[in-house]
């Protein structure tokens, strides 16, 4: 077990690597935060010979009160590193905003009646549209209690594509449908509400110095062009590293 970032300095781990590890929060094991381990990685006056493992010198000839980290900022970093987090879910850190708009938790879904007209909001995980729907788009969101199943017909479909294909943070309107313990929103109107994710910060920063992960098992599609553009890392906003959905035909 090692107890110092010097220890995994001396087994050969890269400075890159140490700084990766830090910034997904690695050494919270450790007692370091991750300002706390960014600063050590940082440090340049490396014990050696019969100091090696002990902590570097810049941190112990001065106590550095570094500010704390939010649970939102953590969150925010967690995603940019490891694009998840234990933590909590961002939804979480918005929902006085969403319930101020009577939108509906996904768990709130399961106390509607059939037939109610609703409002829900979440992160995107899956878009879908099969061959055999006949332009019926299916999407999965997901907020800090659950998930709930869209249905987007074709020509809702088509109305709200760019709401649909940008949205990180999606609400919808419609009306809930009920099946025995299968919930669906039959949807007639969407949101992107992803502005609100650009707030988890203190300094409300648009343009975060954060990682961006590419998933190598997304193929583009037809159906979802917008999805192939490119972002320039000096366009990413914080709210562009959470994710924006998987899409399947």
């Amino acid at each position: 077990m090692y107890a110092e970032i010097n220890e995994l300095r001396d087994t050969g781990i890269a400075e890159a690597t140490l700084e990766k590890l830090a910034d997904a929060d690695a050494f919270r094991s450790i007692g370091l935060d991750r300002r706390q381990a960014l600063w050590e990685v940082s440090t340049k006056d490396r014990p050696i010979a019969l100091f090696a493992g002990q902590p570097s010198a810049d941190t112990e000839e001065k106590e550095i009160s570094l500010p704390k980290m939010s649970a939102s900022e953590h969150v925010v970093h967690d995603y940019a590193a490891t694009s998840l987090s234990l933590k909590a879910h961002p939804v979480s850190f918005v929902r006085e905003k969403l319930q101020q708009l009577h939108i509906l938790s996904t768990k709130e879904l399961a106390t509607a009646n059939s037939g109610d007209p609703v409002k829900v909001a979440g992160l995107v995980l899956v878009r879908q549209r099969p061959g055999t729907a006949k332009g019926v788009c299916f999407i999965t969101i997901e907020d800090e209690t659950g998930c709930a199943n869209l249905v987007v017909f074709e020509n809702l479909f088509t109305e709200y594509r760019k709401e649909i294909l940008q949205s990180r943070l999606l609400m919808v309107e419609g009306k809930l449908q009920r099946e025995g313990e299968v919930i669906h929103v039959i949807v007639s109107s969407c949101y992107n509400l992803s502005k609100l994710l650009r707030h988890l910060t203190a300094s409300h920063d648009e343009h975060l110095p954060l990682l961006t992960l590419s998933r190598a098992d997304d193929k583009p599609s037809p159906d979802f062009p917008d999805q192939n553009k490119k972002t320039q890392p000096h366009e990413i906003r914080q709210e562009k590293i959470f994710p924006e959905g998987r899409n399947f035909r």
